[in-house]
């Protein structure tokens, strides 16, 4: 029996994709005008992110290779056979499937869309994405072609964002907010980090469930982090069990098709002492500042500066460990990131309308010093005409988290 290097099925019946047909349009309009000004006869994505931001599909690798292909006519998905028919589902494209019978399988599928008479010239890749030896292999097939970057090109796109965009990132908002009420309902001495953040997950999924019954659910999730256990703001959920006076770190970050939101906040169970009140009140007030800064025409690294320098009037700059705040979109954990739009020193971007940013200034005063912990809260932000829309609803500061239990 002769088995097929690649080949296409269309099981089933197209599925609902997150968005209309005219926003992704829209979407495949500003990835050619990117190959018209940089004059490239085909794109090959491969990031999960750009792959779902122009098809809807988001792949799940398990160390297989995936694609979306474009040329100026034809549109194609490039999936592996172990998942038969569902990119095809839930993309707004056609769909070739590789086999594993070969080896290189999906490049042979990814030559067949344009066929080997005509080679391409110029080919856009995602140089932050694609691996060496994809690149090279590539490379071999397409000899005579170039490869250029598109990735920045990609990005930037990416961080302005539609109406229907910002419908997805409000409610993803709003549902973070239920899963932060969740997590303080179960919060209380003796239960675990993983408990408590299980209970948040679950109730948001669930909502998720409700606000979108044609998706598909998958990678939300809970850092709920107690003690020193704060210290990193990625620091993964453990069964410690929480302790009177513990100084606690909320974090619920709802998934929807792709659409990563989040909510932070920094909590205390029962009691706080006096240097731990000083430090966290520091850190609202650099939040709060924050909130201010951030307006249309307003550069990046320039906000930056500000609350640097209000965090050092404080006395607390030593302790800051990251960036203020960061674009959302098409982004996880474990994928995708619009570096242009975040609020570091060495970002110049300027933020403008239907941008969206948070902002989340975050110290960690290590163990053994008055205070000690990692303090963080977390606003997310709509850049309008002018100024913007909160659409964190959550509460922070001692008023409101310091949970009795």
């Amino acid at each position: 029996m002769e088995r097929p290097d690649f080949f296409s099925l269309k099981n089933g019946e197209k599925a609902k994709l997150p968005f209309s047909d005219q926003e992704y349009k829209r979407r495949l309009d500003g990835l050619r005008n990117v190959m018209s000004s940089n004059n490239l006869d085909m794109v090959i994505l491969t990031s999960m992110h750009n792959i779902a931001y122009y098809s809807g599909f988001i792949y799940c690798s398990f160390g297989r290779p995936y694609a979306c292909v474009l040329t100026k006519e034809k549109f194609f998905t490039i999936s592996a056979n172990i998942d038969a028919s569902q990119p095809w589902r839930r993309s707004n494209c056609e769909n070739i499937i590789y086999t594993d019978w070969k080896r290189d399988n999906f490049l042979k599928a990814i030559v067949s869309i344009i066929g080997r008479d005509e080679p391409p010239r110029n080919i856009g890749i995602e140089k932050d994405h694609v691996t060496l030896d994809i690149k090279e292999k590539l490379s071999s097939i397409f000899s005579f072609s170039k490869f250029i970057n598109v990735a920045n090109h990609l990005m930037s796109l990416r961080m302005i964002k539609s109406k229907e965009e910002i419908e997805i990132i409000k409610n993803g908002a709003r549902i973070a907010d239920i899963g932060g009420e969740e997590i303080v309902k179960n919060i209380k001495e003796g239960a675990t980090e993983l408990e408590i953040a299980i209970a948040g997950r679950d109730k948001m999924e669930r909502e998720i469930a409700k606000t979108y019954p044609d998706a598909e659910y998958m990678d939300t999730w809970v850092w709920f982090q107690s003690g020193i256990n704060t210290d990193g703001a990625h620091n993964p959920k453990t069964s410690r069990k929480l302790v009177s006076g513990d100084i606690l770190s909320l974090n619920t970050f709802p998934m929807i098709s792709g659409y990563y939101t989040a909510l932070e906040r920094t909590l205390f169970l029962n009691e706080i002492d006096d240097s731990s009140l000083k430090a966290w009140e520091a850190n609202i007030k650099v939040h709060k500042k924050g909130l201010e800064l951030i307006k249309p025409g307003v550069k990046c690294s320039d906000i930056c500066k500000e609350l640097n320098e209000l965090f050092l009037e404080l006395g607390y700059l030593e302790y800051r460990t990251f960036g203020y705040g960061h674009s959302f979109g098409m982004l996880s954990h474990f994928y995708g990131r619009e570096a242009g739009l975040e609020l570091r020193e060495d970002i110049d971007t300027i933020l403008e309308p239907n941008m969206v940013i948070s902002m989340e200034p975050m110290i960690m005063i290590p163990e053994g010093n008055p205070g000690a912990g990692g303090y963080r809260e977390h606003d997310i932000l709509i850049i309008k005409e002018k100024g913007t829309e909160n659409i964190t609803k959550f509460p922070f500061g001692p008023d409101h988290n310091i949970i009795k239990s």
